[in-house]
């Protein structure tokens, strides 16, 4: 592991299974427990991905066994080197590391060839010559089996035709090769299923060496058996798959013999987890890129400020079970919340900014005060924050005619605390020609230095965050919600991009935020005091333009 994991999985299905292989011996006998984790380079890892790699690793580790990262790279069609990298990144990310067991599925494809070769042989196997079209219409139905004029082909004939095929000889869709297994089988996956299929497309590693690719179905158990894994978790949705990899496992002379065991997907409200879906809003440019913080992404969220912590915890407390469900999206917030709330320091940040003059505060004159980085953390200590005549405030903690209730800043109104500084009391405001408030004015208290009357009187007013308008530093403030205002943006006949949420950005650019922020620096989190928690954007901020993105806010809407 790269980085000391705080969560232990609890016991699951999965590992039931892995301590019943484990006690009676027989093939598992003596083997260490081995799985991994396979992703197609076709996009980006995102949160759903996350609860896979949790379940891989997080399992490898609990039996002291050993996890591969290997390359789903069997369908050239959108893969790309660019992929691969940004998967190897999000995983180290995570807190994970895969050793010297990293691997390509490509570098079997001489392997898989040979195995439908034995197949061919074997008269498990025949090229067939069905149309996409006729492929469909001869598939039949649960009352009616498949069928193919195809399947008694001599085996020479298919050994020859399947050579051709890889020789480049005819052109996509003309040939496939199927595995003969039962036309008339209740499970349509097992109904002589296509297991290669032609495709003249370069392929990112193998480039033009090949012209046919092994199907998913036949590829992954081959893959597994040849790198000597025990256990091969993946989504519920290979199920029904399940058969046709024991089929192969069984007819093909591979070293070793996996067991597949299948568990739920992660699905969370307001957003989408398909990569083609994601890719387009890429692709289409109404996001910024796969990092976009609105992303479910790993990359996204990364940018955003999730730390691999929450998203380990959040995955380990959804736990690991057979049935489908769907997560608030309040909860990955929640615990990304939780973490920040033990790490992330204390800030001032003035998202709206107005000016504040404190009038019996002499001209010219500055202090400073010492205020905690992180009350629940003495040990980060504290910083040194700087006061003079001329602060900043939100203009939200001001109102000329105050609404029922208001306890902020209004003339005539109660005192209020400048958070660690002093008790003041606003005396009245200015305006431009227009009415508009441009600066309140208020008279402060010299004897309550510290926030706290030395008298011991009670304060009714709210204490409001500040920053002095002498050292405050400007920022870009990026507030983000979520992306689709649905909360099942995929359901029935729903058209995804319609549920896109337009106002899940939202852009402050006069923002002013505390001196020791002038040279904050990305991965580096923060809670702006009554703002929220907000992260250095790693893409867009420099010394010379700060840019914070907003995390989460403070107020945690998530119910247990």
């Amino acid at each position: 592991m790269t980085e000391e994991l705080n969560t232990t999985m609890t016991q699951n299905f999965i590992h039931d299974f892995i301590d019943e292989d484990i006690a009676q011996g027989g093939q598992f006998q003596g083997m260490t427990v081995h799985t991994r984790f396979p992703p197609e380079p076709n996009g980006y890892l995102h949160i759903g991905h996350a609860k896979a790699i949790f379940i891989d690793f997080g399992t490898a580790e609990k039996y002291g066994g050993l996890c591969n990262l290997r390359m789903d790279d069997t369908n050239p069609t959108k893969e790309d080197v660019e992929y691969v990298e940004a998967i190897q990144e999000d995983i180290h990310w995570l807190g994970y590391d895969w050793g010297d067991r990293f691997y390509y599925a490509s570098d079997y494809f001489e392997k898989m060839y040979d195995c439908a070769v034995e197949l061919i042989k074997k008269g498990l196997a025949y090229v067939c010559e069905l149309t996409p079209e006729q492929f469909k219409e001869y598939r039949g139905d649960v009352n009616t089996p498949a069928r193919s004029p195809w399947r008694d082909r001599p085996v020479e004939e298919s050994l020859d035709l399947f050579a051709r095929m890889r020789a480049g000889e005819f052109e996509n869709g003309r040939m496939t090769l199927r595995a003969k297994i039962d036309l008339a089988s209740g499970n349509f996956n097992m109904r002589d299923p296509v297991i290669y299929r032609i495709n003249h497309m370069r392929h990112h590693r193998q480039g033009d060496k090949w012209c046919i690719y092994p199907m998913y179905d036949f590829a992954h158990p081959i893959e597994d058996a040849l790198e000597g894994i025990t256990h091969s978790l993946c989504s519920l949705e290979f199920e029904d798959h399940r058969p046709l990899y024991d089929w192969v496992i069984e007819h093909c002379d591979l070293p070793a013999k996996p067991r597949q065991i299948e568990f739920a997907r992660l699905g969370i409200n307001y957003t989408v987890m398909s990569k083609r879906k994601l890719r387009q809003l890429v692709e289409e440019g109404r996001v910024s890129g796969w990092d976009d913080p609105r992303m479910p992404t790993l990359c996204g969220l990364r940018r955003r400020g999730y730390t691999p912590r929450s998203i380990r915890n959040f995955s380990e407390r959804n736990g690991v079970s057979k049935a489908a469900s769907t997560v608030e999206f309040a909860f990955l917030e929640h615990c990304l919340r939780e973490d920040l709330n033990e790490v992330a320091l204390r800030r001032m940040a003035v998202l709206r900014p107005i000016k504040l003059t404190v009038t019996n505060y002499p001209e010219g004159q500055s202090e400073t005060f010492a205020v905690e980085n992180n009350p629940s953390r003495p040990e980060d200590g504290t910083r040194e924050v700087s006061f003079s005549r001329h602060l900043y405030i939100e203009a939200e903690d001001f109102l000329e005619t105050p609404v029922p209730k208001y306890k902020r800043l209004y003339p005539e109104g109660p005192e209020c605390r400048l958070k660690g500084a002093y008790l003041i009391k606003c005396t009245g405001c200015v305006k431009d020609e227009n009415g508009n408030v441009v600066e309140v004015l208020c008279e402060y208290d010299p004897d309550s230095r510290g926030g706290d009357p030395a008298d011991g009187r009670k304060v009714k007013g709210a204490t409001i965050h500040w920053v002095d308008a002498a050292t405050a530093v400007d920022a870009e403030i990026r507030l983000y919600d979520n992306l689709f205002s649905d909360a099942d943006p995929d359901a029935g006949d729903k058209n995804f991009l319609d549920c896109l949420n337009p106002n899940s950005l939202e852009v402050l650019s006069g923002a002013k935020v505390e001196a020791s922020l002038a040279h904050a620096a990305a991965p580096a989190s923060f809670q702006f005091l009554r703002q929220g928690y907000f992260c250095v954007d790693s893409k867009d901020s420099s010394p010379d333009h700060l840019v914070f993105n907003r995390s989460v806010s403070l107020k945690d809407s998530f119910k247990f």
